[in-house]
């Protein structure tokens, strides 16, 4: 006979299930939106069942949230984890900006979760407990070093963070959301290898050019 398995494999077992369940419901969330999205599809393509999925989460609208949760949790995390204390307040800029540019042109998910969540107004992220708290680190770090920046004579004295935030963003999430209807309209793919360090740049350069005006 098999021996029982320990609490501690039962509860790695676990871990790995919401993690699959998670991970199918955010592409299956990213392609169809809320309301297209159907919990019976993201069973099948998990080695779970739909009854499973309600255990762990509780119905659609609770696995949708967690979704939301674990997508901006993940860039929530390379902000508190980025080192930037040591660098001049410009770099240090810079490279806040350059980590949310690289973040979300590899997570086009997210691009996708964060408008189809602006269609709902926000209706869904509202409900979260931990989202709110979230917003903490991306203004936290960007507050730090603004405030070096000032002290220095070098930024504008009424910079604020969340306008910082908001301009990096922007950049950002249009480069990834508007990408087709601006190259059908321009012709120009804001995707392009060839001009990817070109917005990069341009991303810092816009950000430090306002606060030193």
């Amino acid at each position: 006979m098999a021996a029982p398995a320990s609490e501690a494999e039962r509860q790695r077992d676990k871990e790995r299930t919401r993690a699959d369940i998670l991970a199918v419901a955010t592409r299956e969330f990213a392609d169809k939106g809320y309301t297209g999205a159907r919990v019976d599809e993201i069973a099948a393509r998990t080695s779970t069942t739909k009854r499973m999925i309600y255990y762990y989460f509780g119905g659609k609208e609770q696995l949708y949230i967690a979704v939301l949760e674990q997508a901006y949790s993940a860039i929530r995390t390379l902000e508190r984890q980025l080192d930037v204390e040591h660098l001049d307040p410009e770099d240090a800029l810079r490279r806040l900006a350059a980590l949310t540019f690289d973040h979300h042109e590899a997570h086009p998910d997210f691009i996708r979760l964060v408008s189809i969540e602006n269609i709902h107004h926000a209706q869904h992220l509202a409900q979260s407990e931990i989202l709110a708290g979230l917003a903490d680190p991306a203004l936290g770090g960007l507050a730090v070093v603004l405030e070096r920046g000032r002290a220095a004579g070098r930024f504008r004295a009424d910079a604020d963070p969340l306008d910082i935030h908001m301009v990096i963003s922007a950049f950002c999430v249009f480069r990834l959301a508007n990408r087709h209807t601006f190259q059908a309209i321009f012709g120009r793919d804001m995707l392009d290898p060839a001009r990817r360090e070109h917005y990069r740049t341009m991303l810092g350069d816009l950000v430090i050019d306002y606060l030193t005006a």
